[in-house]
């Protein structure tokens, strides 16, 4: 006879009855909330087709639901949210354009307006100021396109303060020239040249205007900001071409 050593637990061996089913491990409720269907799995190994309509999976818990890729989602106008936003800086800076044009054309000139010791007169006091302008913008123009990656090579914390800069200076020594032009000067249209002058002189200081204002707003689109950058630069050049380069063509470089 064996004798039972009193330390060992006793194994108790359970009894088999035939009768009864054998009980089978049911899932848990995180277990089928990780299993997804065939039919699902297969269309998601093969690529999502937006014109089939696959069957939910039914598991107790909401059914598993795919959705589109991004290029067969709707696409939403993002530049419907821009244009509204600009177009009250659009409307203030065409308001500007249209106020000086007004003044311009109503003034009567007075001949004189500003003047500088070293310079010869009040027009070449202008012709350089604006050269220096153009001179300035050319630099904010170039920093921009450094900015934005368009000048492989350039870049460094210092192309910010350069742009920001260049610009405000730029704009400072316009305003005389501004003062003459409206002042002495008066919107003229006796030839193409002198109307051009005029109409681009307006237009530049309502579009900076507009690019002042628009630089307030958050959320625009990418392009905007490139657009009434290039526009100023633009309208500026346009005026010192129509004046500054025309006197140095004309009556040779003069202080």
């Amino acid at each position: 006879m064996t004798t039972r050593d009193p330390d060992q637990p006793t194994r108790i061996t359970p009894k088999y009855d035939p009768t009864q089913p054998i009980p089978t491990e049911q899932p848990d409720a995180a277990t089928q909330r990780l299993s997804v269907p065939p039919e699902i799995r297969a269309a998601a190994n093969q690529g999502y087709d937006a014109t089939q309509e696959y069957p939910p999976y039914q598991t107790g818990s909401p059914p598993i639901t795919l959705s589109p890729p991004p290029d067969l989602a709707p696409a939403t106008p993002a530049s419907a949210g821009t244009v509204a936003k600009v177009i009250v800086p659009v409307a203030i800076g065409a308001a500007v354009a249209v106020v000086l044009g007004t003044y311009g054309k109503q003034h009567t000139p007075t001949g004189i307006a500003v003047n500088v010791a070293g310079f010869s007169g009040p027009l070449t006091v202008k012709v350089w100021l604006a050269t220096a302008g153009v001179t300035l913008a050319v630099v904010q123009l170039l920093t921009a396109l450094a900015m934005y990656g368009r000048l492989p090579g350039v870049k460094g914390g210092w192309l910010g303060p350069v742009h920001r800069w260049s610009g405000r200076i730029a704009f400072l020594l316009t305003v005389p020239v501004v003062i003459h032009c409206l002042y002495a000067l008066g919107f003229s249209d006796y030839s193409t040249r002198t109307l051009a002058h005029s109409l681009l002189g307006c237009l530049f200081f309502g579009v900076f205007t507009t690019k002042m204002l628009v630089l307030t707003k958050r959320g625009l689109a990418g392009w905007v900001l490139p657009l009434f950058g290039g526009l100023v630069f633009s309208a500026l050049v346009g005026v010192w071409a129509t004046s500054a380069l025309w006197f140095f063509a004309t009556s040779g470089i003069q202080f």
